[in-house]
């Protein structure tokens, strides 16, 4: 049944400011990094990007179920989420809060359906593969499930006057990428515990790391050069992500620096951790989340001034 939006325009804004409220808790509550950096964003992009992060978050929820919650059905609980969202996204109006305020937020940018599609189907994938052979199948995986987040944000973020979204794309896709790997360096435990491994089955071998070992939790020499292999790897991709950031419009980037500083830091804990993973979690501490928040603050307030992007409102 599709879903109909109040008759009054007022309804529909209070009904929209909820949904948004909605968004921004599991933002906060789930992406301490992310919401940390989306406060130096004007409003209206802050309530978009905690939008998109609240779905795709539920999204991956929804696929770990079948994990932690034996009895339930993730693949039937999935179609069902993305066939909503897919028709809602095309009628305008969703009764669940974090999808309409999916919705509204595709609409209002303009960001393409199909990357939802690929999100959506990198998700799906996710209830049947367990492993990657090598870099170039997990890049396949990522189209999906971190590409399509970085040209999602693209149209919230902006860009700079005379540079297009086309020529900023491959550096936001670049800093999806970037992201992504680096919640599977931290996040190894936690996923082989789910039966998944995003680690190349290849590398895996050239440095005689198993996926029983993993699940063990033992660590060893061969498993802290795999690490360290793939930190480089991703290293790289932030490096290729860098020359986007000044393409961004002038308000958005120093949410982006300050992303990248969060998230890149984890690397830099794992090495500081020997690059032990398995048995802990690896995290930026509180002061210097803040200490970076805090350095970027007064240049994202700078950038503001004058920008006629900074209605309250999430609807407006």
């Amino acid at each position: 049944m599709t879903a109909v939006p109040p008759t009054s325009r007022e309804e529909q804004q209070a009904t929209l400011d909820a949904a948004y409220a909605v968004c921004r808790g599991i933002a906060a509550e789930h992406g301490k990094s992310y919401f940390l950096a989306t406060r130096l964003l004007t409003p209206d992009r802050r309530a978009a990007v905690h939008a998109l992060y609240a779905a795709a978050r539920v999204a991956d929820d929804i696929v770990d179920v079948g994990a932690d919650q034996p009895g339930r059905d993730p693949e039937g609980e999935l179609l069902a989420w993305s066939t909503a969202a897919l028709e809602e996204v095309r009628t305008g109006w969703s009764d669940d809060p974090v999808r309409l305020a999916l919705v509204h937020t595709y609409r209002r940018y303009g960001i393409p359906i199909e990357h939802l599609v690929d999100f959506l189907a990198a998700m799906t994938s996710d209830l049947d593969v367990t492993g990657y052979a090598d870099l170039a199948a997990l890049d396949r995986y990522m189209w999906g499930s971190a590409s399509v987040i970085g040209l999602q944000v693209l149209p919230v973020l902006g860009t700079a006057p005379g540079v297009t979204r086309e020529e900023a794309a491959p550096h936001a896709i670049a800093l999806g990428e970037a992201f992504q790997l680096t919640n599977f360096l931290r996040d190894v435990a936690e996923d082989v515990d789910r039966g998944r491994v995003y680690l190349p089955a290849d590398l895996m071998a050239a440095h005689g790391v198993t996926r029983e070992q993993l699940a063990a939790k033992r660590h060893s020499p061969g498993f802290a050069a795999l690490m360290r292999e793939m930190v480089a790897v991703t290293r790289r991709r932030y490096d290729d992500a860098a020359p986007g950031t000044p393409m961004l419009a002038r308000e958005s980037r120093d949410c982006v620096r300050a992303a990248t500083a969060l998230y890149g830091g984890i690397l830099t804990e794992i090495e500081r951790a020997d690059h032990r993973v398995l048995d802990r979690r690896v995290r930026v501490s509180r002061p210097r989340r803040v200490a970076v928040f805090a350095r970027r603050l007064t240049a994202a307030q700078l950038a503001r001034v004058g920008s006629p992007r900074t209605a309250t409102s999430s609807a407006r």
